[in-house]
């Protein structure tokens, strides 16, 4: 079987997500850090050394300090682009609709950002020529002509960064058996596909386990779009990942660094978006992000 892609693994694009610039107003270096983040820190958990097979063994990457990240062209929201878009593609199921409902309630959160789903379009936006059976008989697209042919040319209004998702089976070349998806990071623009993401059904657990692993994905993938790097430092929803199981084994959370990052542009009130995550967490039974969350919020009562 050919080497495993986990999305969005960028077959063209590398993991860089700061080819472009908007306008907004980046903080100066010197200016002290929010205590915020040294007080979350404690609950940072350090990664493991890593084994064959994980994402850190095959791609030894140096990781990107504060003063890096502050040093690139990264984007910044404004007034004139500041809402994150989800663009369904195909027939979803009530199920589906529903995931995809709850990950936009998570981004909005996540990123503090406006965030919208788009009217549903139909998988016959795909021509023939992209399509073909996989390795089981599944219909597969072709993700990069979801890319270039459908995301790169859609314009929304005040958009900052735009995410298909379809329940369709993805390849990104013809001698690859699959992927989760593709981004191009200095498009803004990516795709993945929830058909790998549960074992079964979305029923039960199934539910959660798929829903979990599409927060981490879409979060993770939308990071990269806002200049974040993969992340070495810490057990970090950025962190690079080689499989469905590796994604599995990382956390929902942003760690301090990555929070720092993110926040040093956005300028979001840190607190109340921890809260409001907790309050996502326990209201949709994902016992894992509620204990973080948990953990933070114990942190900065001290």
């Amino acid at each position: 079987m050919k080497k495993l892609l986990f999305l969005i693994v960028v077959i063209l694009c590398s993991c860089q997500s700061n080819k472009k610039e908007n306008s907004g107003a980046k903080p100066e270096l010197n200016l002290p850090p929010d205590p915020y983040f040294a007080e979350i820190k404690v609950n940072d958990i350090k990664l493991r050394t890593p084994v064959f097979g994980d994402w850190l063994y095959s791609h030894p990457e140096k990781g990107q300090s504060f003063e890096q990240f502050m040093n690139t062209k990264y984007v910044v929201p404004t007034k004139e682009e500041d809402i994150i878009y989800l663009q369904p593609i195909g027939k979803f199921d009530a199920l589906q609709v529903k995931q995809i409902e709850l990950v936009r309630q998570y981004l909005e959160i996540f990123f503090q950002l406006k965030t919208k789903v788009l009217k549903e379009v139909s998988n016959d936006i795909i021509p023939k020529n992209v399509r073909r059976s996989g390795d089981l008989g599944q219909e597969q697209f072709l993700a990069g002509y979801i890319l270039d042919s459908v995301l790169k040319k859609e314009k929304h209004e005040k958009g900052i960064a735009l995410m298909a998702i379809t329940e369709k089976d993805l390849y990104p070349k013809p001698e690859w058996n699959y992927v989760f998806g593709l981004a191009s990071y200095r498009d803004k623009i990516a795709v993945s596909s929830i058909h790998r993401l549960y074992d079964k059904t979305l029923e039960g657990a199934d539910f959660s386990l798929c829903l979990e692993r599409l927060l981490k994905i879409c979060s993770h993938e939308i990071g990269h779009m806002f200049g974040l790097h993969h992340c070495i430092e810490a057990d970090c929803v950025m962190n690079g990942t080689n499989s469905l199981s590796e994604t599995d084994e990382h956390s929902l959370r942003l760690c301090s660094l990555c929070q720092r990052k993110l926040n040093s542009g956005f300028k979001y009130d840190n607190v109340k978006r921890l809260k409001e995550l907790e309050k996502y967490f326990k209201e949709n039974n994902l016992a894992e992000g509620l204990g973080l969350m948990k953990k933070d919020i114990e942190k900065i009562k001290k």
